[in-house]
Formats: C-alpha cells, structure tokens, sequence
C-alpha cells in the first residue's frame, strides 16, 4: 500500500506542457532512484512511524505576500515517532545540523570546529548507508566520482556544505545544505528553498511554522500514505505560497538523489524526468559554481495516472 501511494499530488508550478514540452523520462535514472527508494531502509513508515493531516486546499498567494488564508486548522503532523528520529545515526546526526546556519541570507555563516565536527559525522553516518554506497557505485561507474571515499565524502561536502555568497555584497551566508534542508529568508520578505519534511516538522512542533494546506489539482488529491506533498506554509511570519519535499524519506536518499542529478550533468540548471515507484515527477537540480544552489521535486504524476492514462490512449 505504501509503495501505491508513494506519490502525492500535482504542483501547480508544473501543470502546462505536460505532453510536447516536456523531456522524455530518464530511463536510467529511474532505474537507479528506484534501487536507491527499495534501499531506503531508514524511510519511515506512513500511519506506523508518522501521521499526517493534508486539510484543506490552499488558495493562491502572491510571492512575497504575508497575507494567507489558513485552510489547514490543525498542524500537518499529528504525530512522529521521535525515537526513530533520535535513535536512526542519520536522522540525528542530521537533526544536529538544522540549528548551525543563520536563517535570513545576507548575514555569514560562522562555521565553528563543534559545527564541523558535526558535517563530519553526518557525511560518515550517510556514506555509510546501502542507499549511498550504491550511488557511489552508480557515480564511479560513470566516470563522475572516486572510488576513494576520502575523495567521494570531500565531493559531497564541496556540493552540499562549501558556503557560497547567495546575497551580493555580504560575506559567505549560504550553502546547498541550508538552502535545501533548512530553509533560508530573503530580504526579509520571501522564503527561499526549505524542502525537507525533518525540518518542517520540528519547525512546526515548536510553533514557528504554520501549515496553509495543500497544493493539487482536482483530480490529483493528497493522501495520508503520499511520500511527496506539494504545500504552502508561513515560516516566522514569511508566507511560502507553494513549495514541495519528500515525506517520510531518509536524508541519504534526498543527498543520494539530488547529488547524482548534480554530477551527471553541467549546466546551470537541470531538470530530469523520472519515474520513481509509482510517480513521475521532475527533479530540479541549480548549481552555485561547484556547488549546489538549489534542489527539489516537482511531481506531475501519482499513484500511476501517467501509466493509466498512456492505456486509454
């Protein structure tokens, strides 16, 4: 039933030129994403380790705007099991990490030795998985990594924690982790990145995120079981008119992902259609130089209405 409903509904921000425009689906990198999502043995569990509560329709909110209509009463999490977030190394260890970045860009980041100490345990505990153990596999058989883990943990800390100026004229205030992960302000005006389900929910738990409802088309309502929720949420007073995060999913098999989609290819900015379990969905990948700039799904597709349709045609 959890694979069934692996996928949630449709984001607003990706619902024209579903047919002509759209690239064909990556058949390989489907393939490894779908190894990748069996491997995931540290994903939790819909209604077993987790409850959520997708409410009601979230309206439509200029970026930018701090008035939002709530349609969402009640928090979208009703319930998580914390003991496996405290008792999963990656999950904790990557629990640690949410509290070291100063939120709004423009202000640097002061990286401490405890602080690197703790983006060096991570890095170990996530390089140790089976989920990134095969994408390393993946990454060195195509030429795009070392099979020297040295080599391959210094990779992952060049794309996802060498801090980079994302506002001009300030010191080093960003890095890929903070940006995908944490969540970032901008100008004091708009919430920027923040597409982790780990960091919505403790955020929301200590009441500095509020919950608007849900993004979706008509016919592609949410589910309590979806592995992928497109949402709109206010965040210490900043509205996020729509954003989207995996739910439930481990944070090595985000990294794996997104580094993967990072490294096979070079442009600015990558999109690639796959098709993970049953869902197609695009993964955007924004590169800052040598390291990554943004990172995120756009789902077009769940619980297997692309297969469905492609049948009646």
């Amino acid at each position: 039933m959890m694979a069934a409903r692996f996928c949630g509904f449709l984001a607003l921000l990706c619902l024209s030129g579903l047919d002509a425009s759209r690239p064909t689906v990556n058949q390989e990198l489907s393939a490894i994403f779908n190894e990748l999502w069996v491997l995931d043995v540290n994903r939790l569990t819909p209604a077993t380790d987790y409850t959520i509560s997708v409410q009601g329709r979230a309206s439509f909110v200029n970026q930018g705007s701090h008035v939002v209509r709530d349609h969402a009463s009640q928090p979208l999490f009703s319930n998580v099991n914390e003991t496996k977030l405290t008792h999963t190394t990656t999950y904790s260890l990557f629990i640690n990490l949410l509290d070291n970045f100063e939120r709004s860009t423009g202000v640097a980041e002061l990286v401490t030795t405890e602080e690197l100490t703790e983006i060096n345990l991570f890095l170990d505990a996530v390089l140790e998985t089976e989920v990134m153990k095969r994408a390393h596999r993946y990454l060195v058989s195509k030429a795009q990594s070392s099979s020297d883990l040295r080599h391959f943990k210094s990779q992952l800390y060049l794309i996802w924690f060498h801090l980079y100026h994302r506002h001009r004229n300030t010191g080093l205030d960003s890095c890929g982790f903070e940006h995908v992960f944490v969540g970032e302000t901008r100008s004091g005006t708009e919430i920027i990145g923040f597409h982790n389900w780990i960091q919505f929910y403790l955020q929301e738990k200590n009441m500095h995120l509020d919950y608007k409802g849900y993004k979706a088309r008509v016919q592609d309502l949410p589910d309590q079981d979806d592995h992928v929720l497109n949402l709109q949420f206010s965040w210490h007073g900043l509205v996020k008119p729509v954003g989207s995060a995996f739910i439930g999913t481990s944070p090595e098999f985000e990294m794996a992902l997104f580094t993967i989609v990072f490294l096979m290819n070079t442009e600015r900015s990558t999109t690639v259609l796959v098709n993970i379990d049953q869902c197609r969905m695009e993964l955007v990948v924004i590169r800052h130089g040598r390291s990554l700039g943004t990172a995120y799904p756009k789902l077009l597709s769940s619980n297997s209405r692309h297969v469905r349709q492609q049948h009646s045609n």
